[in-house]
């Protein structure tokens, strides 16, 4: 006989979140769609570091110090693990308002505004919320159909309300917000001394083999062999690499230094949140530069609301044929049996009727009581005494 089976399906929710994002390791990472450039940041920092520990190193570490791939393998690595902290964390999305919500919020924009003529343009959605003292306004989303919170703005490339909204950086492939804000700061930092260390050794690798053989000739690399010039080539291939990267990297976290140091976001000094015609004062700010440095950098990190790996839990009824084993006399009794016996007590008990009285404790009877007992449970009429005795005439 056929079946129906209800099966629970699991989906995770970041399968069902909105916004232009990318999700893998069953929700862990969370990333930007456009990674392109941030291939292109892991090929840069990998290829430039393994040139430099591959042939540099060697020859320092033997004529100067052991120490000098040591702590270059430090700064490798911490840059490395701060990048792919950035890379591959919730920067602090916001969740959308969920259809309830939305049109809630919606009653009280149109019980606050009033009705707008047609033809009219309606007033900007704007709620005012004190700060330090300073009125803040809190703009409305149409997208994410929900009021931002304080420095909140919206990604127009990964399609989310983003909390602390600093920048959207390709070359970390996702965006820069409250929760790997620090992580970010300690990315450029680290590999801003990291292009600087190799950029100083390489100078001093050229520097150590041109006095022995001249800087001419450590160019040419005399011995004219093809790994000798190769190694060349590559040397000053690094060369070139740190020379460029060295100025955007060091300026970038220069840049960053002092926003941290003001506690202000990119996005705010773009476009002049606390600098512009009003002179309004930054309320975030706290006068100090240690303190304000101290907040952004060493301040408790707030967790992620959106609970990518939460469980969604979805039902799907499916039809399964299933074959009984039982034999018939398992499931349906012999006509061969008496009229007391196992088959009337199954079409008693299916039709709502009493249990067969051997189900029942009764108390002992004597011979002639359970002889009567029988032609009662047969369904026959008891047979009087006098009746008993006319039929024998």
């Amino acid at each position: 006989m056929s079946v129906m089976v209800a099966r629970k399906k699991v989906v995770r929710k970041w399968e069902k979140l909105p916004g232009r994002n990318t999700f893998c390791c069953d929700g862990r990472i969370m990333m930007a769609r456009q990674k392109g450039i941030f291939y292109l940041t892991l090929f840069l920092i990998l290829g430039t570091c393994a040139l430099f520990f591959a042939f540099e190193c060697r020859y320092l570490a033997v004529q100067l110090s052991p120490a000098i791939p040591v702590f270059a393998a430090v700064l490798f690595l911490f840059a490395m693990a701060t990048l792919l902290r950035t890379s591959f964390s919730d920067p602090g999305v916001i969740p959308r308002a969920l259809p309830d919500e939305a049109a809630f919020i919606e009653m009280e924009i149109e019980a606050t505004n009033g009705t707008v003529p047609q033809g009219q343009r309606p007033p900007p959605r704007i709620k005012n919320f004190q700060i330090n003292n300073q009125i803040v306004k809190l703009k409305y989303c149409y997208t994410c159909k929900i009021f931002r919170p304080p420095r909140a703005s919206h990604c127009s490339i990964c399609d989310n309300c983003v909390e602390r909204f600093d920048h959207h950086c390709p070359w970390v492939g996702n965006c820069v917000g409250k929760r790997n804000y620090r992580y970010f700061y300690l990315f450029i930092l680290s590999l801003s001394l990291l292009t600087i260390y190799i950029f100083t050794f390489d100078i001093v690798y050229v520097a150590l083999k041109s006095l022995k053989i001249g800087f001419l000739n450590t160019l040419k690399e005399t011995p004219g062999t093809y790994p000798s010039a190769s190694l060349t080539v590559l040397t000053v291939l690094e060369v070139l690499i740190c020379f460029f990267t060295l100025w955007s990297v060091v300026g970038l976290t220069g840049f960053h230094t002092f926003l941290v140091a003001l506690n202000q976001t990119t996005n705010e000094d773009i476009k002049g949140s606390w600098t512009g015609k009003n002179r309004v004062q930054n309320p975030y700010s706290h006068g100090n530069m240690v303190k304000n440095c101290c907040e952004v950098l060493c301040g408790p990190l707030p967790p992620s609301v959106l609970d990518r790996r939460g469980i969604l839990q979805q039902e799907e009824s499916t039809a399964q044929e299933e074959t009984c084993t039982r034999g018939p006399s398992a499931q349906e009794p012999s006509a061969a049996q008496g009229p007391g016996g196992q088959a009337e007590e199954s079409s008693a008990q299916q039709d709502g009727g009493l249990p067969h009285p051997s189900a029942v404790p009764v108390p002992s009877l004597s011979n002639a009581e359970m002889s009567e007992e029988k032609q009662l449970t047969a369904g026959e009429l008891p047979v009087l005494p006098q009746d008993a005795g006319q039929a024998e005439h």
